[in-house]
C-alpha cells in the first residue's frame, strides 16, 4: 500500500496549506478505507463465485462488455503510469545517492541514471511470472517503511529551518489555484492500493463458513494503520521543516547525516525496481495475449524478449523526455487513481446493492462519486500546467 507517492507529501502540503491539507489527508485516507471495503466485500458476493480481477467486479456491475470498455482501459492507464512515475524517481534517487557518495564526481546527467534503472528491468522483465513475489513485496513493504521513516525523522533532526514560510507557495493566485487542484493529485496518486486488492484477497483460501473477507478486512486495516503511519508524519514534518521551501521528492531536500539520506535513497531506488515489476506484469500478460490472439504471432522466448523490451523502452523514453515527479503525479494521481480509488467502487456498489434513495449508504456513495469527480476533472488541470510550465525552463535531455 505505501508507495513512492508519499515522498511528495511535503511538497502537497506547501500547495495546500495547513489546514486544507491535513483536512484533504484525513478525508482521503477516510473514502478510500472505505471504497477498499466495498471491494472486499463485493470480492464474493455471488455464492460460490469470486472476483479476482477488477474488470470482472465491473463486468458483474455494467455487463459483460460495457465493463470491459470502463475498467481495462483505466487499469492500463494506472499501470503503465505507475511505471513512468517509478522509473523517473529510480532516476532521481539513482543520482541523489551518486552525488552524496561521490561529492568530488563528475556530475552525471539525470537522463543517464534513468537509463541506468531501466537496464535492470529490460533484464527483470523477461522473468516468465513471480511466483516468488512475496518475496519482492516484503522487501519493498520494508524499504517503503524504512525511507518514511527516514524522511521525517531526518527532518526532525534538521529542526524547522530558518526564514521558514508557511503561506501561499505562489506569488500569483492562479498559481496557488493550479498548486492546489495539482497537489490533490499527489495526494491521490499516494493512496492508490486498489488495483491490486482483489488479485491479493484471490489468493486467500475461502469456504462458506469462513469466507476470505474476514482476515483480508484485518489485513486491509493493519495496512491503513501502518499507511497512516507513514503518511502523516511525513507530510506534517517534512511540511513543517521546510515550509515553502520543500522539493517535490522530500529526500531531494534533505542533505545530512549524508550515510542516513543515501541509503533512503537506495530504499527507494529497492522498492520501485520491486513495484514496477509488480505494475508491469498485468501490462506484459495483456500485451502478449493481444499479439498472439489478434496479430497471430507465435507465442514464445522470441515475443516476450521483443514485446517486454518494447514496453520497458518505452516507459523509459517517456520518463527521460518529462522527468517532472509531482507534475507527473499530480496529473496521472487525478486522471486516473480518482476513478479507480475513489469512486468507480461506489458506482459498482450503487448497480449491484441498489441501495434505497436517501439511505446513508446511498448518500455515502453519492458524495463519495462527487468528490472524485470533481478530484478527477481538476487534479490533472493543476498537474499538466505544472509539466507545462517546468517544460518551459527544462532542458531536453540534459
Amino acid at each position: 500500500m505505501v508507495g513512492a507517492g508519499v515522498l511528495s507529501l511535503p511538497y502537497a502540503m506547501s500547495e495546500l496549506g495547513w489546514g486544507p491539507g491535513i483536512a484533504i489527508l484525513i478525508i482521503s485516507w477516510i473514502i478510500t478505507l472505505y471504497t477498499l471495503w466495498q471491494m472486499v466485500e463485493m470480492h464474493e458476493m455471488v455464492p460460490g463465485k469470486r472476483f479476482d480481477r477488477y474488470h470482472e467486479l465491473g463486468q458483474q456491475a455494467f455487463g459483460e462488455k460495457l465493463g470491459l470498455w470502463i475498467v481495462v482501459p483505466q487499469q492500463l492507464v494506472v499501470e503503465v503510469s505507475v511505471n513512468i512515475v517509478y522509473m523517473v524517481t529510480g532516476g532521481q534517487s539513482l543520482k541523489k545517492f551518486h552525488d552524496l557518495v561521490c561529492t568530488d564526481c563528475k556530475s552525471i546527467k539525470q537522463t543517464y541514471f534513468i537509463m541506468i534503472f531501466a537496464s535492470v528491468h529490460f533484464v527483470l522483465s523477461q522473468l516468465p511470472n513471480f511466483n516468488s513475489i512475496s518475496g519482492v513485496s516484503l522487501a519493498a513493504a520494508v524499504m517503503s517503511l524504512s525511507y518514511s521513516t527516514i524522511a521525517w525523522g531526518a527532518s526532525v533532526d534538521k529542526g524547522k529551518q530558518e526564514n521558514v514560510e508557511y503561506g501561499y507557495r505562489y506569488s500569483s493566485t492562479a498559481g496557488n489555484v493550479f498548486g492546489f487542484l495539482s497537489a490533490l493529485g499527489d495526494v491521490a496518486f499516494a493512496y492508490a492500493g486498489h488495483n491490486v486488492v482483489l488479485e491479493i484477497q484471490a489468493t486467500i483460501p475461502s469456504t462458506p463458513e469462513k469466507p476470505s473477507k474476514k482476515p483480508m478486512w484485518k489485513g486491509v486495516v493493519i495496512a491503513y494503520i501502518i499507511v497512516a503511519l507513514c503518511y502523516f508524519p511525513v507530510a506534517l514534518i517534512g511540511y513543517w521543516a521546510f515550509g515553502n521551501a520543500v522539493q517535490d521528492n522530500i529526500l531531494l531536500s534533505l542533505e545530512k547525516p549524508t550515510w542516513l539520506i543515501a541509503m533512503a535513497n537506495m530504499m527507494v531506488v529497492v522498492h520501485v525496481i520491486g513495484s514496477y515489476q509488480v505494475y508491469a506484469m498485468p501490462v506484459f500478460d495483456m500485451l502478449e495475449t493481444t499479439l498472439v490472439k489478434r496479430f497471430h504471432f507465435p507465442p514464445g522466448l522470441m515475443l516476450r524478449l521483443i514485446a517486454r523490451s518494447v514496453y520497458v523502452a518505452f516507459t523509459m523514453f517517456i520518463a527521460i523526455t518529462f522527468p517532472f515527479f509531482s507534475g507527473l503525479l499530480g496529473f496521472f494521481g487525478g486522471l486516473v487513481y480518482a476513478p479507480t480509488t475513489y469512486f468507480l467502487p461506489c458506482v459498482m456498489w450503487l448497480a449491484i446493492y441498489k441501495p434505497k434513495v436517501g439511505s446513508l449508504s446511498w448518500i455515502t456513495n453519492w458524495i463519495c462519486i462527487i468528490l472524485g469527480v470533481l478530484l478527477m476533472i481538476l487534479a490533472p488541470i493543476g498537474g499538466l500546467r505544472q509539466i507545462i510550465l517546468e517544460a518551459k525552463t527544462y532542458k531536453f535531455y540534459s
